[in-house]
């Protein structure tokens, strides 16, 4: 039986960014992982990440992830569906049972934006880099908008309160408005 401190999902995350440096794929940590970083920490079952995806890269990202534990599972046929779709594919870690949910980056001005603007954090002595708190926002105003869960909408409130000296509100109102979620936002940031 494992301890708690066996299945820190930092110690995998860690595991799964060295992979992504050494394989040259950008990244973006984002989802319950970076809400901890920029709002109130909370209970996450997943590690949720954008790459940066070429197909010839497909085989030797699901080689090293497979190198991580004898009992790991991820799917190639998944990947290279994800690459097509721009969707997503997961790899679960065989030790700790932790998932880690890829999110293939979008060709779009938004997702291009969001890459470019993520920000370096250390976890456990390692880089990593998270979604900026601004592009976490919109995601998770996004994801609130195409559901029913109050989830999200906690989130939001949570790195509006935490970082909101660090909030770029511009560039947060500006991409609001392309993206729809404005009155979402406005709501929030009223309350």
């Amino acid at each position: 039986m494992q301890t708690m401190e066996e299945i820190d999902p930092r110690k995998l995350l860690i595991k799964v960014v060295q992979i992504l440096e050494r394989l040259n794929i950008p990244y973006i940590i984002t989802g319950g992982m970076a809400v901890f970083v920029w709002g109130r920490p909370r209970y996450t079952a997943d590690i949720d990440m954008v790459v940066e995806m070429q197909a010839e890269k497909v085989e030797d990202l699901a080689e090293e992830l497979m190198k991580l534990g004898e009992t790991g599972y991820v799917d190639t046929e998944a990947i290279r569906e994800a690459l097509k779709t721009e969707g997503e594919f997961n790899f679960v870690d065989g030790t700790t049972g932790m998932k880690v949910d890829f999110w293939i980056l979008k060709k779009e001005p938004f997702d291009q934006s969001r890459l470019q603007r993520r920000v370096a954090k250390e976890v456990l002595g390692e880089q990593v880099y998270f979604s900026s708190p601004e592009d976490l926002i919109l995601m998770k105003l996004l994801w609130a908008r195409d559901s029913v869960s109050t989830r999200q909408l906690e989130d939001v409130e949570s790195v509006l309160a935490i970082s909101k000296g660090e909030i770029d509100m511009g560039y947060l109102t500006q991409w609001a408005k392309e993206l729809g979620v404005q009155d979402i936002l406005h709501k929030l940031l009223k309350s």
